[in-house]
């Protein structure tokens, strides 16, 4: 009986125990639970246990996850956060894609230091905007004020403020 040989097929061997597939969604799952819970059932419940018993409500239901400074939802977070970051890399990696392999450099523009060649990319200053207006790029001076006419009364940052009619006197 020691000796029996166990035959398993290949996509048996392929398979992940599930609760290394699932602990992610139901760690989301079970935050989500909570929240609702605490947030929108329990409050809800302990006013309508208040209004039956003592025919008023007297106190507010106090969250639970909340106390201890919210030490909970901290700690989902980096859980969650972590574990969507960890399963990121993992698609990047190309595990577990159904099959799907990525293109290299898919997900990422970053190329280490002499690894390859790196191509500029074009920036919008200086380039013409909507209509074919040019925006002068940043730090350039400023353009002259217009020449005799109205006058330009200038505003916050030396932009061109809008006239102002003269205020009748009272």
């Amino acid at each position: 009986m020691a000796d029996e040989v166990v035959v398993q097929s290949e996509s048996e061997k392929k398979k992940e125990d599930w609760m290394n597939s699932k602990w992610r969604p139901m760690m989301g799952w079970m935050y989500m639970a909570v929240c609702t819970m605490d947030f929108v059932i329990f409050p809800i419940l302990w006013s309508l246990l208040q209004s039956v018993s003592h025919g008023q409500v007297t106190s507010q239901w106090q969250p639970l996850t909340l106390q201890g400074a919210g030490l909970f939802h901290i700690a989902m977070g980096g859980v969650l956060g972590l574990a969507a970051f960890g399963r990121t890399q993992e698609k990047l990696a190309g595990a577990n894609n159904g099959g799907i392999q990525f293109p290299a450099g898919a997900g990422t523009t970053y190329v280490p230091p002499g690894q390859g060649n790196v191509t500029p990319q074009p920036n919008s200053f200086s380039s013409p905007g909507f209509g074919g207006v040019t925006t002068p790029a940043f730090g350039s001076p400023t353009p002259p004020p217009p020449a005799f006419g109205s006058p330009v009364v200038s505003g916050f940052g030396g932009k061109p403020a809008p006239f102002q009619p003269p205020q009748p006197s009272i």
